[in-house]
């Protein structure tokens, strides 16, 4: 669905019979499709490990506002959450404008808030700065820095997103200590300016993002180059299987279909307005473009979510957004929790020399590659290597308020860590259940339905700790939560079942 004329992996034929035959770009795994993989590399890094840095800034404007914990709070979950949230609309752009202007264009806006937000006089202000202004940026830039790793690989995607996604973790340690580092010295106003300066740096990694095209030893049936007629075709009109300009300069006369401001403008160079007409045409022209474009792109965008090819009419993939509305905040649930178990069972100082947090994060880099690199394996299912690693996820929130000892939560927490991992075979089972031409959209549902759970998750363990006064309770809640939308996830493997034995079926039948 996403496939603008920015983004053509492969080449197709116009006749139907040929689609089936399909010549894979020399990118495709291998060559640029690494730039892209270090590009997504450097985009979760500047975006996801600076918002888990955030707790940096938070300190400091509780400080500074005196405002409570609760709303202060918000900032964060506001910028987090609204990075998530807005990925179906970031498919908008992505389908109009391609994914490298839209990772550009966000980068922008994601520097902006930060800078904006450094002037702010009040909390609520800095929801409008920060939250929503540099969460809606980060999101433009999220989901193409996704949505490209996946169109430059085939064999090795699991593996390609799990190296990418691992700048995350790295991210965490980078960027806590500069924001650290940059706020004891400078004060946070002024390390938020610097932050959107280093933010900038996801206008690069957007610029990284070449749009595949294809190959140029493919020819068309005329013997043309293909990314020759590609950019014809952004500029001039085809008439009678030849592109308009060139060609209809050298017989001498226009095409049947040549503008008459520019018919206009050939007949008659000497007049002084010629300069001036040339350009309100080009205007006009470049105007009346971007407009087709636009209403292509949103036509495409909204069949795809409520048209008759909709994705919602999988049954298969549906299961897949609600396991997504609940798989996400029983993420987040250890991380808010940690610190009052460590407290609670004296184990600060243990905790101190090598934080349970810090556990989770670095196993969580190695989970994500490995992971990435079993599902790889021709023998090994993606779908399979995806339910282990929930049910293991879902298996530690259970076992983790039992366990009372350092030694006991450390192995606990590396196994949410390593098992955690399967966030980066999220992008290879989307496409895998809806196809690489609606990969851009379905992703951003999915990643919506996480943004809502990561938006809500928090404060409802919250709301379930000051009710109970206990943090067993609400791991046990949300790990009850968690396994209803893994259940969903069955859908998968019971449709495949069902499916055989009706073949068998038939196929005894028909004997």
């Amino acid at each position: 669905m996403y496939t603008s004329h920015e983004d053509i992996g492969y080449d197709f034929e116009d006749d139907p019979k040929d689609k089936k035959t399909l010549k894979p770009h020399p990118d495709i795994d291998g060559g640029w499709a690494w730039m892209m993989v270090l590009s997504s590399f450097f985009v979760h890094i500047l975006i996801m490990g600076s918002q888990m840095a955030l707790g940096i800034l938070n300190v400091e404007w509780l400080e500074e506002f005196h405002q409570s914990r609760g709303l202060t709070a918000w900032v964060s979950s506001l910028s987090m959450g609204i990075t998530l949230i807005v990925g179906p609309f970031i498919g908008l752009f992505i389908n109009t404008c391609g994914c490298r202007r839209t990772a550009i264009v966000g980068g922008l806006v994601n520097s902006l808030g930060w800078v904006l937000s450094a002037y702010a006089a009040n909390v609520h202000y800095l929801f409008i700065t920060f939250g929503v202004t540099a969460g809606f940026g980060s999101g433009m830039a999220y989901l193409p820095a996704v949505v490209m790793v996946g169109r430059y690989f085939q064999k090795r995607r699991a593996l390609a997103q799990g190296l990418s996604t691992t700048g995350t973790g790295f991210g965490t340690f980078l960027m806590t200590v500069l924001l650290k580092y940059l706020c004891a010295e400078y004060g946070w106003r002024n390390a938020m300016i610097i932050q959107g300066a280093v933010s900038l740096n996801l206008c690069v990694c957007g610029a990284l993002m070449r749009p595949l095209s294809p190959g140029k030893d493919e020819k068309d049936p005329a013997g043309r180059d293909p990314q020759i007629l590609a950019a014809h075709s952004t500029e001039s009109v085809k008439t009678g299987g030849q592109p308009r300009g060139r060609a209809d300069e050298k017989e001498g006369n226009p095409g049947p279909e040549e503008p008459l401001g520019e018919l206009a403008g050939q007949g008659c160079p000497e007049e002084t307005g010629h300069g001036k007409n040339m350009c309100a045409f080009r205007v006009l022209k470049a105007v009346s473009q971007l407009t087709l474009r636009v209403r292509k792109g949103f036509r495409d965008w909204y069949s795809g979510y409520f048209g008759a090819a909709s994705l919602f009419t999988n049954r298969v993939f549906v299961g897949f957004i609600f396991w997504a509305l609940f798989a996400y905040s029983s993420f987040v649930i250890p991380f808010i929790h940690l610190p009052e178990i460590v407290n609670l069972y004296n184990l600060s100082e243990q905790n101190d020399v090598f934080p349970l947090t810090s556990i989770i994060a670095i196993v969580h880099i190695f989970g994500k590659v490995i992971l990435g690199i079993v599902a790889d394996s021709p023998c090994i299912s993606v779908w399979n290597v995806f339910l282990m690693a929930n049910f293991t996820l879902v298996l530690c929130i259970f076992i983790l308020p039992l366990m009372h000892t350092y030694a006991g939560l450390a192995v606990v927490c590396a196994l949410i860590g390593f098992s955690s991992g399967y966030f980066s075979l999220m992008p290879v089972v989307t496409e895998d259940l809806v196809g690489i031409e609606h990969l851009a959209n379905a992703y951003g549902i999915i990643i919506c339905a996480n943004g809502i759970s990561a938006l809500l998750g928090p404060p409802f363990a919250g709301w379930i700790y000051d009710i109970t006064q206990k943090y067993d309770f609400s791991f046990y809640v949300c790990g009850l939560l968690y396994l209803i939308g893994v259940l969903f996830l069955l859908i998968q493997p019971c449709t495949q079942i069902i499916e055989q034995s009706r073949k068998k079926a038939m196929g005894g039948a028909h004997v």
